[in-house]
């Protein structure tokens, strides 16, 4: 089981709401009411762990590693929620999201492969990481730099337990773990694709269609791309450093070095052929 020992690793770089986070260091002067919006909405976007986490139970049932493994990742990614909202609390409380706003983001998902949806997750959380850093860079306020730092490191902690039961998977599971691994990897390294795929805006709920991201239920369902593209300025150079660490990490799975999107697909053909 990976559960146990990953569970040491994470409690061992668990930072404490109240002692960690320098509160006492908040400059009013360096908080503007546009970046005051936008921890908004991330805060309701972190709320959709809930909806995630009931996705993960349902679609590994069988999987009793895993499953516990979410009682982690569901507490961490909540409480990167919680900070964001006792930030809001404090010092811009008019924007506090509502229990009604938070309930939006919590529908049920529809059935997908589990192993796709591992791998998914996985590219989420390295995308996360590098949105995060790129956030903190954008912010002027101490405090709230500091925060979006420390729930990225937490993001990339939780992608690299995420290729841990990558790995398990392709002892168990052989080609059908290459395989999906291999297609989300195209989907998700594609510097083509017109927005950046992440889980929190792909469409998973087929009744509720066009209202079935969770970007599409936020108070500003547009606020996402404006983020990127418009404050945080997540370029292509950012861009490249997610595509890159998507390659390099599959790389080291497969034991095959991809250098693009293009490459993968090309691995990912051939596998197919050979089944």
């Amino acid at each position: 089981m990976l559960y146990p020992e990953l569970f040491k690793t994470l409690e061992s770089a668990r930072w404490s709401m109240q002692d960690d986070i320098p509160w006492d260091s908040f400059d009013a002067s360096k908080l503007t009411q546009e970046q005051a919006e936008t921890i908004k909405m991330n805060a309701i976007t972190e709320w959709a762990a809930l909806p995630a986490t009931e996705m993960f139970l349902r679609d590994n049932a069988g999987d009793s590693d895993f499953s516990a493994f979410m009682s982690i990742w569901f507490y961490e990614e909540q409480k990167h929620s919680l900070v964001l909202m006792e930030y809001l609390r404090r010092f811009r409380p008019e924007l506090m999201p509502t229990e009604e706003e938070l309930h939006a983001v919590r529908f049920e998902f529809d059935p997908a492969p589990a192993l796709e949806t591992l791998m998914l997750h996985f590219c989420g959380e390295v995308r996360l990481t590098q949105w995060y850093r790129r956030a903190s860079e954008w912010h002027t306020e101490p405090v709230i730099k500091f925060i979006y730092e420390t729930i990225s490191k937490d993001e990339a902690r939780h992608g690299g337990c995420y290729l841990k039961y990558m790995r398990r998977a392709l002892d168990e599971h052989g080609a059908v773990a290459k395989a999906a691994f291999a297609k989300i990897g195209v989907l998700m390294a594609n510097t083509k694709v017109a927005k950046a795929l992440h889980p929190t805006n792909l469409h998973v709920n087929k009744s509720h269609f066009p209202m079935d991201t969770v970007q599409s239920r936020l108070p500003d369902p547009d606020w996402l791309s404006h983020w990127l593209d418009n404050q945080i300025d997540f370029d292509e150079a950012w861009e490249a450093r997610v595509v890159q660490m998507i390659l390099h990490n599959l790389s080291n799975l497969f034991e095959r070095t991809f250098e693009n999107a293009r490459d993968l697909n090309r691995f990912r053909k051939e596998e197919l052929a050979g089944a």
